[in-house]
């Protein structure tokens, strides 16, 4: 399974064990853990939202279009959705190559995918009330330098 969605907090160590076992062939493989950050205490918690089935669909999407532009040998994305505390992992993306420059672009390429255009909604939760995130301006720009 190369895309996932779960409720339950996750090791990222474990995920990144788990993805390595067994690769004879690989060069190389990149990770990147995203993590639910306090904002100074601004932020008691993050809230992701994702649709069932489109989500993972939509994700899936991208990642075969990582294989094929980076000429990968494997990836794996978890994401969570739910209620996420400060300091929980909320992304683990994953991605094998022969060699690094491809794991490393691919990895990258990924990451600007779910920060700016896959489909979640997420909500901060602190101290001034709820309010909806969106993507930055640099998310976006970053996203499009892959266009």
């Amino acid at each position: 399974m190369r895309v996932a969605l779960t409720n339950a907090p996750f090791e990222p160590g474990a995920l990144v064990t788990a993805f390595c076992a067994g690769r004879q062939e690989t060069g190389a493989v990149a990770t990147f853990v995203g993590l639910a950050r306090a904002e100074a205490g601004a932020a008691a918690a993050l809230e992701l939202e994702a649709y069932p089935g489109f989500t993972e669909r939509a994700i899936g999407e991208i990642v075969d279009q990582a294989v094929s532009r980076f000429g990968l040998q494997d990836v794996r994305v978890t994401h969570r959705v739910g209620r996420v505390e400060p300091g929980e992992a909320i992304v683990f993306v994953a991605t094998a190559a022969a060699h690094r420059r491809e794991a490393f672009e691919a990895c990258d390429f990924l990451m600007d995918y779910l920060k700016s255009r896959a489909p979640f909604w997420k909500k901060e939760h602190g101290p001034e009330g709820a309010r909806w995130i969106e993507p930055t301006d640099r998310d976006r720009t970053d996203a499009e330098r892959w266009d």
